[in-house]
């Protein structure tokens, strides 16, 4: 059995700190993907990755390397599929998992909106980030790494 382990697309990502807190009580390395210098605890579970500033260049690094020992944390439905496809397990900031179920419907939202705003709608954007969500985040990932520890 290999060690479980969280590739993070930190460079929008609002729950760093409590994907720190909840891989050191699992003991699950952690593995912080950017575009840029991103802070990082110094700690010997956390790692950084600074890749090339080129489109997609930190969702191609992540992708390469997912796999069935992966928990991915990311909004991007794109590299959620490419995760998903590689046997990853997929998480998004606010809690909500991607699965090979719900990701055909995530993908076809995602290509309407971008229809409608191409077409010159004024479209509201995602809810603003809420407690909630942070909390459900926390539950979500410890849950994600125990059962994959099951298996």
């Amino acid at each position: 059995m290999t060690q479980p382990r969280i590739l993070v697309d930190a460079d929008a990502c609002p729950v760093k700190d409590e994907i720190y807190k909840v891989a050191w009580r699992h003991e699950v390395p952690v593995t912080v993907v950017s575009n840029q210098h991103i802070r990082v605890p110094q700690h010997p579970l956390v790692s950084r990755i600074v890749v090339s500033d080129a489109f997609d260049a930190a969702d191609d690094w992540i992708a390469e390397r997912s796999g069935p020992d992966a928990v991915v944390i990311t909004a991007d439905i794109l590299l959620a599929d490419r995760a998903l496809k590689a046997g990853a397990r997929v998480l998004s900031p606010t809690g909500k998992p991607f699965t090979t179920s719900s990701i055909g419907s995530a993908i076809a939202t995602r290509a309407i909106m971008a229809d409608l705003r191409a077409g010159g709608d004024q479209i509201g954007g995602p809810k603003p980030f809420a407690a909630a969500d942070r909390s459900r985040f926390l539950q979500a990932l410890d849950a994600m790494l125990v059962a994959l520890k099951r298996t």
